[in-house]
């Protein structure tokens, strides 16, 4: 099943990763990684964001001072501890997320209108379990590393994208096509 879905989930990348090119020439992959993550906790401090995208810190935090530069996030000293930062979305980095969001459900409608209405309700169906899935799964992995280092547990790649070809490793390995 994950070899069939694997060669059919193509079509669906493509349809990302087109919009993606087209919306985000002013981010890089990583960059836009960080950004959707900001979105996702509002305020998030440099920690948790390298631990998020799977850097070091250090590397986050270069990640971040482009993007500040860029005008795509804002720093803030934290409210209890003003050492730590607390990062935020500006506006340019909202509208960015929004072209690139309204860029993808453009192309999905035109490919969705050329399938069948039973088609449609199985595919969201799928989607919405597989995306509980995921989610649930993703959760219990960072339950048990936040348990701590003892016992010592393996972290899980994404599924189907090696270590070195993850968003964020690009300066790592130079892909070949």
């Amino acid at each position: 099943m994950a070899v069939e879905l694997d060669a059919v989930a193509d079509a669906l990348l493509t349809v990302w990763e087109a919009a993606r090119e087209r919306t985000t020439s002013r981010v890089s992959g990583a960059q836009l990684r960080a950004i959707m993550l900001v979105e996702q906790h509002e305020g998030i401090n440099l920690r948790r964001l390298a631990t998020g995208l799977d850097m070091l810190l250090s590397s986050a935090s270069r990640l971040c001072d482009r993007l500040v530069a860029a005008g795509m996030l804002e720093r803030e000293p934290g409210r209890f501890d003003r050492r730590e930062i607390s990062l935020h979305l500006t506006p340019e980095s909202r509208r960015l997320l929004a072209e690139l969001r309204d860029d993808r459900r453009q192309q999905l409608a035109a490919i969705l209108a050329d399938m069948t209405a039973e088609g449609r309700q199985a595919l969201l169906r799928g989607m919405r379990e597989f995306d509980e899935a995921a989610r649930h799964r993703n959760a219990s992995v960072q339950s048990v590393e936040a348990a701590g280092p003892w016992p010592a547990v393996p972290r899980e790649r994404p599924v189907g994208i090696p270590a070195q070809e993850r968003p964020g490793n690009e300066t790592r390995v130079a892909r070949t096509a």
